[in-house]
């Protein structure tokens, strides 16, 4: 299976320009990593909330709004 992210507004809408495209990756390790490298690219575009996705199943969701 392949893991991916979907990308929601920090309401769990879909993002004000759609969703962004995501990449697939080979392992959970590697998805993290993308993310922990873009998350802010993807906030500044209206990215709120992010679910990590192994194939079909859910694995986790989680904000990516700075903690201030």
């Amino acid at each position: 299976m392949a893991w991916t992210w979907r990308y929601l507004t920090a309401d769990g809408g879909a993002p004000a320009q759609g969703e962004p495209s995501s990449e697939q990756f080979p392992s959970r390790g590697d998805a993290e990593s993308w993310l922990g490298e873009h998350w802010r690219t993807l906030s500044d575009g209206g990215v709120g909330r992010v679910v990590l996705l192994d194939g079909d199943r859910e694995v986790y969701e989680m904000s990516l709004e700075a903690v201030q």
